[in-house]
């Protein structure tokens, strides 16, 4: 049984993907949502793991890394805010590098060199890869950078949810971190980059892919000094990569397409009043949802053309589900809508709907307020990927203690 740490926990996707593999015990999660008083997440998440670990409640800047070192884990898991990962020289030069203030995933690296974790796996937005817009690819080969200064070998890949089979055509890239003195690492260490992504890596065996030729890729290797990345770096990385001591490969991968759960089947039956529109709502429905040219002066004072196009209104229900955000249920471009099939009536999701949209269970969210239900299943992540990155690292961890097996035993002889 593997160890977790959870970090940003939110209301426990990781969590509920990892346990349903039966083969991980989140030992400490941490879920925290900075200026504000009630904590929905997190009490959705200590109801429903009750009795089960450590649940805590606090800022992850103010918790020491000693006492987390004492658990013992073999993993940490979270999906970290998507910031500016902008480092610098400290003030006294040979004390290192200083992260931007306030930016969660320093306090990830922080953690893992106190902790050591076997394995590290991430979430965030796939905008992650290009940002910032000025400096295209700097934040990410920060990251990369810190996991490399800290002795790990990483893989990741851009995962569209539908496309392997879930209700929800949500793009979120994954980052998963293996230490280099692991035997997975060491096995392969002679395999090429391509052959690693596309068939014998951590995400190829999960996420299969098409063998066609690399439509786009290339490698290259960061310069020593992480102060310098974040300076000078520019990158393009495309949907899938690996970077082994301080060489990266990157490469745009085309995904075997499995069937997906559509939008039809995850809705429910007898769905409250409350979830139908009236004329009003359907309107502005109508209208944030349809095709706009409109002219618009931006703060230089020069005018130009604001275009989108139009959405589908109603929602296809024979397709899975587009990207949920925070602002679901509400009257905004991005609620789905729906043609309810028993009363043919229009009506948006339900917060049971937005749970079944990412794999958790009904009702899961139950006991806060619809809008809070609503902008914590934006927020959250597709169970069912997690639960399959979790019995291919449990897949990784039995080759390491296979390895070990092997091992011949060292003899001690009497005097």
């Amino acid at each position: 049984m593997l160890k977790v740490i959870e970090l940003f926990a939110g209301v426990g996707g990781f969590r509920l993907g990892l346990e349903k593999t039966e083969g991980f015990e989140v030992v400490w999660g941490n879920q925290w949502e900075p200026s504000k008083k009630a904590q929905d997440a997190f009490d959705c998440y200590a109801r429903n793991f009750e009795g089960k670990g450590l649940h805590s409640n606090e800022d992850i800047t103010s918790v020491s890394e000693k006492i987390l070192r004492d658990l013992n884990a073999d993993i940490i898991v979270g999906g970290f805010p998507c910031q500016d990962y902008s480092v610098a020289r400290s003030l006294s030069g040979e004390k290192g590098i200083q992260g931007k203030k306030g930016v969660l995933f320093w306090e990830i690296i922080r953690l893992a060199n106190e902790i050591n974790p076997k394995y590290i796996l991430l979430e965030n937005v796939d905008r992650l890869l290009k940002s910032p817009s000025k400096q295209r690819g700097r934040d990410f080969s920060i990251m990369l950078a810190s996991f490399r200064d800290l002795g790990y070998s990483v893989e990741w890949r851009v995962i569209n949810a539908a496309e392997y089979g879930q209700a929800q055509r949500r793009r979120r890239v994954f980052i998963f971190a293996v230490r280099n003195d692991i035997q997975f690492i060491q096995n392969k260490a002679n395999l090429e980059d391509s052959t690693m992504l596309r068939s014998e890596g951590f995400f190829a065996k999960a996420f299969p892919v098409l063998d066609d030729e690399g439509k786009k890729f290339h490698g290259f290797t960061f310069s020593e000094d992480i102060v310098d990345i974040s300076d000078n770096f520019t990158k393009t990385y495309y949907n899938s990569g690996i970077m082994r001591d301080n060489r990266v490969y990157s490469e745009e991968l085309t995904p075997v397409i499995e069937e997906p759960v559509t939008l039809g089947e995850i809705l429910q039956s007898g769905v409250g009043e409350k979830y139908y529109i009236n004329d009003s709502a359907k309107e502005k429905f109508i209208y944030l949802k349809g095709p706009k040219k409109i002219e618009r002066t931006a703060a230089t004072g020069h005018k130009y053309i604001f275009s989108e196009g139009g959405m589908a209104f109603p929602e296809t229900l024979d397709k899975p589900g587009r990207t949920m955000l925070t602002s679901e249920g509400t009257i905004n471009r991005s609620s789905h809508v729906v043609l309810d099939p028993e009363t043919n009536r229009i009506r948006i999701l339900t917060p049971v709907e937005c749970e079944r949209l990412n794999g958790f269970p009904d009702y899961w969210t139950e006991g806060m307020s619809d809008r809070m239900r609503y902008f914590c299943m934006g927020n959250a992540l597709v169970v069912g990927l997690i639960e399959r990155m979790g019995k291919r690292i449990l897949e990784v961890e039995n080759e390491d203690l296979e390895a070990l097996k092997e091992q011949p035993q060292q003899m001690s002889l009497p005097v």
